[in-house]
């Protein structure tokens, strides 16, 4: 029998739980940053594969990121029905079919199959965040829960770092094989058997029941009207969201370019890595900043830095165009956090209904990489970079213009 207690409960008295919980939950943020990651490796396999246009291999994104606007709302509601651990376990489940469907797509040799299981599986990582942000929360002592939650989004970032390594390994440098699409039937694999032994695990576990949960209300347009800055922080989540997912997309194809440094494809992949640990470090490095910064300056010379850094990305070659293109992950690293909190600034109790908008807006990592592949494809690859340059112009504006929301 899992105990039953209130959320209030749990909050006052740190109530002790399963030593499972925090790791296992710990685990599910680093999965879906390495599921997340991991399409960065698997857009220049299938586009080789199926020999796709940078549009048609954007579709990938599309069809990810395009879960987080069709399921957020509805997982909300799963999560207040059912709870937060039976939604968890009901995410792996749904991820874990998702994943499995990739051995079918690629006996077939199915685009569509692969774009298929790519929505179910990210429809299940939409119910994982949904559920398990807030559960860390209450899980355990509410004086340590920033701590709790600050550790398990490393892992995320983790996630996300380590992803490109493996990808390279296991999928990429089969390109010139015999396998093509198959080569992505092992990874995925582990990654099914993996979702749903946790999602067993999960099942089995001795957790509080937390009553009433508020995981997502419906959001109300009027209600939300008045509040203008966080319309423009969602515009601004849209923009941050797609121009880091639009630039991780393309980065290996980029780099793989005679004129910047003319490596094989599993070798260009490694970059990536660094990448996404730019910005994991950087996490760190701008939480101290903003202790002593403006956190609307700061976002500001982050976005005027990539800006900047994109220039070089669309003007340079070689090493220079390499760099800067990779220095592009640091600048990034702060400004999720930093638009949501800015744009969620006095909202009272609409705070959730406003977190519920901004996680809508994160179908900007579907929108704008697939526009980058249409212009990727019309003027050259280098020349693409110019639409992230233009996301990083309003999240600029954004940062100046919010600057005295918070003093």
């Amino acid at each position: 029998m899992m105990q039953s207690i209130s959320q209030a409960e749990i909050q006052s008295s740190g109530t002790p739980v399963s030593s499972w919980a925090l790791p296992t939950l710990t685990f599910l943020f680093f999965i879906w940053g390495f599921i997340t990651c991991l399409n960065d490796i698997l857009i220049p396999h299938l586009k080789a594969v199926f020999d796709l246009t940078y549009t048609q291999a954007m579709l990938i994104q599309f069809c990810f990121f395009g879960a987080y606007f069709v399921v957020s709302l509805p997982a909300g509601a799963l999560i207040n029905r059912l709870g937060y651990q039976k939604g968890i376990v009901i995410g792996l489940a749904i991820a874990g079919f998702g994943t499995l469907n990739f051995i079918p797509a690629a006996s077939f040799h199915s685009y569509p199959w692969f774009l298929a299981a790519l929505f179910v599986l990210a429809s299940g990582i939409t119910i994982l965040q949904v559920a398990a942000n807030p559960y860390v929360t209450v899980l355990g002592n509410p004086k340590t829960a920033s701590s709790r939650l600050t550790m398990t989004q490393a892992f995320n970032s983790l996630g996300t770092t380590v992803a490109p390594l493996i990808g390279a390994a296991l999928i990429l440098s089969q390109l010139d094989s015999t396998e093509g699409a198959d080569a992505v039937q092992l990874p995925y694999l582990i990654l099914t058997v993996a979702l749903f032994v946790v999602a067993l695990i999960f099942s089995r576990l001795n957790l509080p029941v937390v009553e009433n949960a508020t995981a997502a209300e419906k959001i109300s347009i009027k209600t939300l009207l008045p509040f203008t800055h966080l319309w423009l922080g969602a515009l601004g989540i849209f923009m941050y969201v797609g121009a880091e997912v639009a630039i991780g997309s393309v980065m290996v194809n980029f780099i793989a370019l005679p004129e910047i440094t003319g490596l094989a494809e599993a070798d260009a992949a490694h970059y990536v890595a660094w990448y996404w640990g730019g910005a994991m470090v950087g996490r760190f490095v701008g939480a101290l900043l903003m202790q002593r910064m403006n956190a609307g300056l700061l976002l500001a010379i982050h976005a005027a830095a990539a800006m900047l850094l994109l220039v070089l990305v669309i003007t340079g070659q070689g090493q220079l165009a390499l760099f800067a293109l990779l220095l592009v992950g640091i600048a990034n690293s702060i400004m999720f956090p930093t638009i949501f909190s800015l744009a969620l600034h006095g909202l009272g109790k609409y705070t959730s209904q406003g977190a519920g908008l901004l996680c809508l807006a994160i179908v900007g990592g579907a929108l704008v990489p697939l526009a980058q592949g249409k212009l990727a494809d019309t003027f050259g690859l280098a020349l693409s970079f110019i639409l992230p340059i233009f996301c990083y112009i309003y999240i600029c504006y954004f940062g100046l213009r919010s600057r005295k929301v918070t003093g």
